[in-house]
């Protein structure tokens, strides 16, 4: 069921078949989604894991197959938050203060985009990501280095160029650089051999 949504997520478009019809509608989204490391949630815990870790985890997250995640751009692991984290002052940026940022960054993605069809850095393909999206030197060496020893897909690295170029754009960088890429690589999930 979940690997339905490999096609809309990579074209976006979703097309419907029936005997007498063949319609397509637009599917542009932004795909949120989350899961606990395992069935039970408490793999990292050893008083609260079941008896079954670390196999558990395995099987739990081998539901999600590598071809599905190898389109989804960013991975954030969570550490679960305690009761006495929860008493703290938050320390985190105000949302305001992210929101200007990310306006500010659409901004430059708009300009850049201007005359074309794309709209945004998740649509970059061919010629304009070639011309948008192209690493300085050491960018470049660090993603190869990083496609070979990741194994990413030629999806997966062209992936990490449109996050790379959009987390230049919230830095107000011009060039993809190295750091920009290795920020891009620290959100990618390595997919499983199925």
């Amino acid at each position: 069921m979940l690997d339905s949504l490999r096609q809309p997520l990579e074209s976006g478009e979703v097309s419907v078949a029936r005997a007498n019809a063949h319609v397509t509608f637009p599917a542009r989204v932004q795909l949120v989604a989350a899961m606990n490391p395992c069935r039970c949630g408490h793999l990292g815990d050893a008083a609260l894991a079941c008896s079954r870790a670390p196999k558990c985890a395995a099987d739990y997250q081998g539901k999600v197959s590598g071809p599905l995640l190898d389109r989804i751009d960013l991975h954030v692991e969570v550490e679960p938050v305690s009761a006495a984290d929860l008493a703290l002052p938050p320390t985190a940026e105000a949302s305001s203060v992210v929101a200007t940022r990310v306006a500010a960054a659409r901004g430059v993605q708009t300009r850049r985009l201007e005359g074309t069809k794309m709209r945004t850095n998740a649509e970059l393909t061919g010629d304009a990501l070639e011309a948008h999206a192209t690493p300085d030197e050491a960018g470049r060496r660090l993603l190869l280095q990083a496609a070979q020893s990741m194994h990413l897909s030629a999806r997966g690295y062209t992936r990490m160029l449109r996050v790379a170029r959009t987390i230049a754009d919230m830095a107000g960088a011009e060039v993809i650089g190295r750091a920009h890429i290795a920020e891009a690589l620290s959100y990618r999930r390595q997919a499983p051999r199925n």
